[in-house]
């Protein structure tokens, strides 16, 4: 078997610089929106319709459809709910086509949309998403979304964590220095990522928004199996798909 090449992007700012068209992209946004999403293919969802306009998901509004949409964390008066994985229950999502719109995690979503494949990646769905990774058998790019085009420590502890176990499997190999980065973050956060992350720059800031009730959830390895894929712009559940 090839040993394939794994590279980190460590955000949106920088996306363009890899060469992600015959790559699996794998993008990552902690807190919260990847944890949501994998939530709510978890709980029953059939699918999710990325959009990145808040006019787009009031006219999906305004056919029916229910909605999350959200801008820097706080709920969009129109919208059935905002970004926070406890909204997603069985008895809300079961079933149902979800419109979602959220201040970062739509636009990566339309950047890696070009790519090979795209899948939806974090610490709820960690052993899951290696191993969909692994059935690639493609070059990989860690997609980081950060924090408006700037680094962050969750996404990339996130990232580390992946790529430790994506080279351990021997099926990859990295002279990414933006994954060398990741990897050493997370071999220092890993004792205890919880407590890590309570220094990172979005923890602050959904806590002094009230919003911080999901860390701990969203921090949490291996809560779920879904892997949520871009098909046809839309987000489906690979591991429902086969």
């Amino acid at each position: 078997m090839t040993t394939r090449n794994l590279e980190v992007c460590l955000t949106p700012a920088v996306f363009n610089r890899f060469d992600h068209e015959d790559a699996a992209v794998v993008i990552i946004d902690v807190l919260r929106a990847s944890s949501l999403i994998c939530t709510a293919f978890a709980n029953g969802a059939v699918a999710i319709i990325p959009v990145s306009e808040v006019t787009q998901a009031m006219d999906y509004k305004k056919k029916g459809f229910m909605v999350a949409a959200e801008r820097d964390g706080f709920v969009l008066d129109f919208a059935d709910f905002g970004n926070s994985p406890f909204n997603f229950t069985k008895e809300k999502v079961e079933g149902k086509t979800i419109v979602y719109s959220t201040t970062n995690g739509t636009r990566l979503i339309e950047l890696a949309s070009a790519s090979f494949s795209c899948a939806i990646g974090t610490f709820n769905n960690l052993s899951a998403i290696i191993r969909w990774v692994l059935k690639q058998d493609r070059d990989v790019i860690l997609f980081c979304a950060g924090w408006k085009d700037k680094f962050n420590l969750e996404d990339t502890i996130c990232a580390g964590a992946m790529a430790e176990k994506l080279i351990e499997s021997g099926q990859y190999k990295t002279i990414c220095d933006s994954a060398y980065a990741a990897t050493d973050l997370w071999k220092l956060a890993s004792p205890d990522p919880l407590h890590y992350i309570q220094k990172a720059a979005q923890r602050n800031r959904l806590r002094d928004k009230g919003l911080d009730d999901c860390i701990e959830y969203c921090m949490s390895v291996d809560l779920n199996a879904s892997v949520p894929v871009v098909i046809n712009s839309e987000l489906r559940d690979f591991s429902k798909l086969t």
